[in-house]
């Protein structure tokens, strides 16, 4: 068997970067940038009044002057207008262009005003530039914002709009179809007999999925051979990127996955990871075509295994050619110290769902969740990460540190 390490490579060797696609700005949420997007100007591209107020000559106050007629009104979205008479102030709200002749603001806290003239109540600074946001501060332009690779979220997108990117250049979102198998499994607005269970893994899939930026299409497959053959040719010729299916893939007699996926000119690349759960995990890929992930049945080992293999490929995927490598790194685990003794003997590498906390010192702590095995799925609820754990050692000491993927 091969060892997690292992495995989460050979599935890895397979990414290969999605073309891009050029997409509206309002339809960009999520997705991935393939362009670098440059300043078109200066942030901000004048000198903007930060607070309302007034804004006067700083001489002219620290001079000894403290009481200012106001000349006029400075609005946000109108053209600079000049102080003319440096012995008056100019009435300026935040947003404002800073009034031609004008070196400081003086916010409405700290005057008071009265019959058009406004009072100053504090010393004045030593220097010009309080209460302003001066022109360039922020960016200069033609400086590089958001590199090819960045993930576009609230803020990306509010950037690339004040650079005036009405169309953006993304990589296409990965083409996913998840598909359940057994004769088990029913819908979920089904009533099911004692013998069957509703169908839960595929819309867990689809969330997580659909959490990278891939568009998600599900399948139900049940267990007669003649119709996986047929469900299987379809969406394997149906241009997805990837095919992740849950169930069916370990030894039972069921278990036809393997078989037919073969038989349907899919490539295994691997069959069984040292690991728990999920075991019974295959992986392989077809020329021409999709990348495929046969996930086991049981809810707990189709999750962790999804999170593991299937999500960091979906990210890999995402990644420009052109990215560099801090914005290629698509996924990593961070450290996390047990606080509690794990008991382990089998030597395999262990996932294990934990809810993450930050001590005091800002250490991340790992909570194991009580988890009643490979099926028990109300048993992830609260799990914020899973521990990776090694097959050796058997006892793993509260303390020690270890990988954690977030969920």
């Amino acid at each position: 068997m091969l060892t997690v390490t292992e495995a989460s490579a050979r599935v890895l060797a397979t990414a290969r970067p999605l073309p891009p696609e050029t997409i509206a700005l309002p339809h960009a949420a999520g997705r991935v940038l393939a362009e670098t997007l440059v300043a078109d100007r200066d942030f901000p591209p004048f000198n903007r009044v930060a607070m309302d107020g007034i804004a006067v000559q700083l001489a002219t106050w620290a001079d000894g002057q403290s009481e200012f007629v106001i000349a006029h009104a400075q609005y946000a979205g109108a053209p600079a207008q000049a102080l003319q008479n440096p012995q008056q102030a100019i009435e300026v709200m935040t947003g404002a262009v800073l009034p031609v002749g004008t070196d400081v603001v003086i916010r409405y806290e700290d005057i008071l005003l009265e019959n058009n003239r406004a009072t100053i109540q504090i010393a004045p600074p030593e220097a010009p530039g309080p209460n302003i946001h001066r022109q360039g501060a922020d960016r200069r332009t033609g400086d590089a914002l958001l590199p090819p690779g960045t993930r576009l979220g609230p803020a990306e997108l509010a950037v690339a709009a004040t650079v005036g990117a009405a169309e953006v250049r993304v990589i296409r979102a990965p083409r996913v179809a998840v598909v359940s198998t057994g004769d088990e499994l029913v819908g979920i607005a089904d009533t099911p007999l004692p013998h069957q269970i509703r169908r839960s893994n595929i819309y867990a899939l689809q969330a997580l999925f659909a959490q990278t930026g891939a568009e998600v299409s599900l399948f139900h497959l049940t267990d007669n051979v003649d119709e996986l053959r047929a469900g299987l040719t379809n969406i394997l010729t149906s241009g997805f990127d990837a095919v992740v299916l849950s169930g069916a893939v370990s030894k039972g007699r069921a278990d036809h996955l393997p078989g037919l996926l073969r038989e349907l000119g899919v490539v295994e690349i691997f069959h069984e990871v040292q690991q728990r759960p999920g075991k019974p995990m295959w992986f392989g890929a077809r020329a021409e075509g999709p990348v495929v992930f046969g996930l086991p049945g049981n809810p707990v080992s189709t999750f962790l295994t999804a999170c593991r293999y299937v999500r960091p490929w979906l990210r890999a995927v995402q990644q420009p050619t052109s990215a560099d490598e801090t914005t290629a790194a698509f996924e990593a685990p961070q450290p996390a110290v047990l606080t509690v003794d794990i008991n382990f003997k089998p030597q395999l590498a262990h996932f294990v769902p934990v809810r993450l906390t930050v001590d005091a010192a800002g250490q991340r702590l790992a909570t194991p969740l009580r988890v009643g095995g490979s099926g028990d799925l109300a048993g992830l609820l609260g799990a914020t990460a899973f521990l990776e754990l090694p097959p050796e050692p058997a006892v793993f000491a509260a303390g020690s540190v270890w990988p954690a993927w977030e969920l």
